[in-house]
């Protein structure tokens, strides 16, 4: 059996058939750099390369799920993308073990898509989920699009999408985006109660299950993906983009030129 794998910026953690994946930069309100994506990738993979680990469980450090793409990097030409397996290896990856995700604090951008990328979301109550990337001149390609519209209302995605407003936890749990609501602190005690009971179950029943339910959806999300990046690109190599990270790091508003 081989030992989960931890670097300084993502902790992993065994509990009994479950193992807690951590993003560990709370200075950074666990925003995602390449490092921390190929750590996380790498922490993926040990998780479905182990048949005694039957549930996994994807969290941010320091009260926070995750601030998204690190901006200052990304300006600095770092990017958070693995190939293959999108944003911080997490967002296009074919997971083979269920994924819950336990919400603290921010899950914003970014972070947003990869809670959209785990089957389950165990959330605090204040926590707060957003796609803010109009903000900066960018769109949310690895999820936000094409998952956000499929766990809510479509109306109420878009108005989301286009607006770059929060969306509060309790309000993502009407919605159906969350499926347990927590009080604060308190996301990773009620997830981990949640994976032993899924990991009490016979481990062959749950991966077919698991796996039935997602290639259900899989082509599609495949599909909507290719044809959105299609779309996207431009906007993602375009000067308002660039703008919009320099805009972030220097701390000032944008100055948007539509090109």
């Amino acid at each position: 059996m081989t030992i989960a794998p931890n670097t300084a910026t993502v902790r992993t953690e065994e509990h009994d058939g479950t193992l807690v994946i951590t993003i560990d930069r709370p200075e950074a309100r666990n925003a995602i750099d390449g490092a921390t994506a190929r750590a996380l990738a790498d922490a993926i993979d040990h998780l479905d390369a182990r048949d005694d680990l039957t549930v996994g469980i994807l969290t941010g450090a320091g009260g926070v799920f995750s601030a998204g793409m690190d901006l200052k990097a990304f300006a600095a030409g770092d990017t958070p993308i693995v190939p293959g397996r999108g944003f911080a290896g997490v967002t296009r990856a074919e997971i083979k073990t269920p994924l819950i995700a336990a919400v603290e604090g921010y899950a914003l951008g970014g972070g947003t898509e990869m809670a959209l990328a785990c089957d389950i979301i165990v959330a605090a109550r204040d926590a707060t989920f957003g796609q803010t990337e109009v903000h900066y001149g960018i769109v949310p390609p690895e999820g936000g699009i094409v998952r956000l519209p499929e766990r809510i209302p479509r109306n109420i995605a878009l108005e989301l999408l286009l607006t770059g407003d929060p969306l509060p936890a309790e309000r993502a749990e009407r919605f159906g985006l969350v499926n347990h609501l927590t009080e604060p602190g308190e996301a990773l005690t009620r997830a981990l109660e949640l994976a032993a009971r899924i990991a009490h179950n016979a481990p062959l029943a749950v991966a077919a299950v698991h796996r039935v339910v997602n290639e259900r959806t899989a082509f599609g999300d495949q599909e909507a993906f290719h044809e959105q990046d299609r779309i996207v690109a431009p906007v993602l190599a375009s000067e308002d983009a660039k703008e919009g990270a320099r805009a972030f790091a220097e701390k000032r508003p944008p100055h948007w030129q539509g090109r």
